[in-house]
């Protein structure tokens, strides 16, 4: 079992706030990946969750077992860090049973268990070097083969791909999501990273400024994002966001601002200012000379292309505003050419203006709050 469960956990430093009451149900087989900005308070709720650090208020639970105070080897969680925190004195052998011999396993036993976490993470021809004769990816399987050779009920990882080149933080991206197949235990990850936590978790939580924005799976996050921040923080290039004003025009409800006009249901609603969001692969080119009908419509001008080898960004401005268009190369587009653009009604996304939060259709009141 490698249930979690955080209640209004909080942490201050001094007069500032890192970790502000979070609410948070980590599930036994979750591969859960905290993610955010640098400085939104991950890591220091890892910390917390691990024990290595206390929190200034609420609890956490761990299989229905109050562990707030308990110290961290008492707690059955195993922590990866960042910089793999290897002996450098001491034999891949050596490091991976480390855990066990701390806590006094038989000899015999130590020896199967560290065979049986090698063979599992291909470190069985590399069992009699030292940390300095591997690899940055070899150096990271065996801090990961020092956390699984205990069995723990939850594996907490601090950004532990950081340190790897692209190619093989792609490759090792692959393999920690077999190996969480392959084991069914609880991943708690920490990532700055949008593309690892959209590519390996089961389910993402948000942070911003120490709270939690959303938690969902990675399909949620993106399709429905919770607030501007989310909308802005998932995706390559991130959702377009533009002001608005939402309003009744003829019995149905419109969001209209300078160079946009976007149609939306039968109905009516108060005039409030909104927040527009549109994700840069679901604007298509129209012709200039369509009028504003059934289909959102943009009027910008192209100052950049981009080629991204199978894909292009064009970057266009718009009263003020940048939007994003991304598409198969080639787009078709050059910079200074002036362009519509248009979207299917179903992939417009609406943000409360003064709050953020994502709004959505309901009969009573017309727009609301999600």
């Amino acid at each position: 079992m490698g249930r979690i469960h955080l209640e209004e956990l909080t942490r201050r430093f001094g007069g500032t706030t890192a970790v502000d009451r979070v609410d948070l149900e980590i599930g036994d087989g979750d591969f859960l990946a905290l993610l955010g900005p640098s400085g939104c308070g991950k890591t220091t709720l890892l910390r917390m969750i691990a024990g290595l650090l206390p929190p200034s208020a609420g609890r956490v639970v761990v299989d229905g077992e109050d562990v707030t105070h308990l110290p961290p080897k008492r707690r059955d969680l195993a922590m990866v860090f960042q910089s793999y925190a290897l002996y450098p004195h001491l034999s891949v052998a050596s490091n991976i049973g480390f855990p066990l011999r701390v806590r006094r396993r038989p000899k015999a036993e130590i020896r199967q268990r560290v065979a049986e976490v090698a063979a599992q993470l291909d470190l069985s021809a590399l069992l009699r070097r030292r940390p300095k004769e591997l690899s940055g990816g070899q150096r990271q399987r065996v801090a990961l083969g020092r956390a699984l050779v205990r069995e723990p009920k939850a594996f907490l990882m601090d950004e532990p791909l950081s340190n790897l080149d692209a190619k093989l933080r792609t490759a090792t991206r692959t393999e920690l999501a077999a190996l969480h197949r392959g084991l069914g235990s609880t991943f708690v990850y920490v990532t700055h990273d949008q593309v690892e936590a959209m590519t390996m978790a089961t389910r993402i939580a948000l942070l911003n400024g120490g709270r939690l924005e959303q938690v969902g799976t990675p399909a949620d996050v993106y399709d429905e994002p919770a607030s501007v921040f989310v909308a802005g923080f998932l995706g390559a290039p991130p959702m377009n966001l533009l002001p608005a004003l939402a309003r009744t025009v003829h019995g149905r409800v419109r969001v209209v601002g300078e160079h946009l006009d976007v149609p939306l249901w039968t109905g009516e609603t108060p005039e409030q200012e909104v927040v527009l969001g549109i994700r840069p692969e679901h604007l298509k080119l129209a012709p200039l000379t369509e009028e504003p009908g059934d289909r959102p419509l943009l009027r910008a001008t192209v100052t950049a292309v981009e080629n991204l080898g199978s894909e292009e960004v064009a970057i266009c401005e718009l009263g003020g505003a940048t939007v994003a268009v991304r598409g198969p190369r080639p787009l078709g587009l050059t910079p200074g050419e002036n362009v519509a653009l248009a979207a299917d009604p179903a992939h417009v996304h609406l943000f409360d203006a003064p709050t953020g939060r994502r709004l959505v259709w309901r009969p009573e009141p017309v727009l609301a709050a999600a």
